[in-house]
């Protein structure tokens, strides 16, 4: 298995339409959004690469909302939501008009670094940041496609070495999270889902050949458990900071973790592509089947694939 393999640049797939959002008619093209994490950098280490090739890529697709995967801001996070780090790592970044959609953000262990109540709390000042808590789900039925349902995770309270740096902004911060009830919340928010298409996203990696961090053992033993019980289709992360598409344990794992710095990535049991280079990922569904798309931060698609439908 190469970095790039054969399945690189595949046929194109069609695109999308826009949020809060009617049902889809059968003659409309499929529903579509974008995919990014790790980003938050002024701008720099093509951050602001990344943006404009967003914004070119939602314009085609017609993307309804986007998806970030966390580590939203680095180094330390955001402070209050007067920081200024909101105009010159978001707002005067991701700027083109296609990208003024709902933006459903998780939280990643930098964010954890600051204070991740100011983001919650700059939901109420904009137009298209949403983060309601700090764990949630998105209902399809809500934005008009009802064969798909998305649980929101906030991975950081759930690995022990954040909780062990006991003088750390991040251990202040995790201490005060329940992970036990956020695992609870989360069984029974995937075992009330009627869905054929159930989607965790969360910040930290679960199934990844990234050289940042690989494999995140907590994830592994307290989340896995309950995306094969409740046959979840895929998980996307961030946290490793380069693009892969691993198969494994009867569902897809998608890392999204390049939209700024990259790190070196290699092949693991299971992988169907992977790259470290800058860049964003692209779901479209259609008729019942959702498929992904890898683009860089030239516009460049690098890879593209049918996922597996789930439940």
């Amino acid at each position: 298995m190469t970095q790039t393999n054969r399945r690189t640049v595949l046929g194109g797939l069609a695109a999308a339409a826009a949020a809060p959002l009617a049902p889809l008619g059968a003659s409309e093209r499929p529903f579509s959004f974008l995919v990014v994490g790790d980003w938050g950098r002024d701008g720099a280490q093509h951050q602001r690469d990344v943006a404009d090739a967003m914004g070119r890529a939602a314009a085609d697709a017609g993307a309804r909302f986007i998806l970030s995967v966390g580590d939203n801001f680095y180094e330390d996070g955001i402070q209050s939501v007067e920081d200024a780090q909101w105009r010159t790592s978001f707002e005067a970044i991701y700027t083109a008009p296609s990208l003024q959609v709902p933006w459903f953000v998780a939280l990643g262990n930098h964010d954890y670094r600051g204070n991740p109540q100011a983001q919650i709390d700059y939901a109420a000042r904009s137009g298209r940041w949403r983060m309601p808590r700090r764990y949630y789900p998105l209902s399809g039925a809500t934005f008009g496609v009802p064969q798909l349902d998305v649980f929101v995770i906030d991975t950081s309270p759930l690995v022990h070495k954040y909780r062990e740096k006991v003088d750390a902004q991040i251990a202040h911060n995790v201490a005060g999270q329940d992970a036990d009830a956020q695992l609870a919340w989360l069984d029974r928010s995937l075992a009330a889902s009627t869905a054929p298409i159930k989607m965790v996203v969360g910040h930290h990696t679960l199934r990844s050949g990234g050289s940042g961090h690989g494999e995140t053992p907590e994830i592994v033993e307290r989340v896995l458990p309950l995306l094969k019980r409740h046959r979840v289709a895929l998980y996307i992360n961030g946290h490793d900071h380069d693009l892969q598409h691993i198969r494994a344990d009867g569902l897809d794992y998608l890392c999204c973790g390049a939209g700024s710095e990259v790190r070196p990535v290699k092949a693991v049991a299971g992988t169907q592509f992977c790259v470290a280079r800058s860049g964003f990922a692209l779901l479209h569904l259609a008729g019942g089947q959702l498929a992904a798309e890898f683009h860089d931060y030239t516009g460049q698609r690098l890879y593209a694939a049918q996922l597996r439908r789930g439940a």
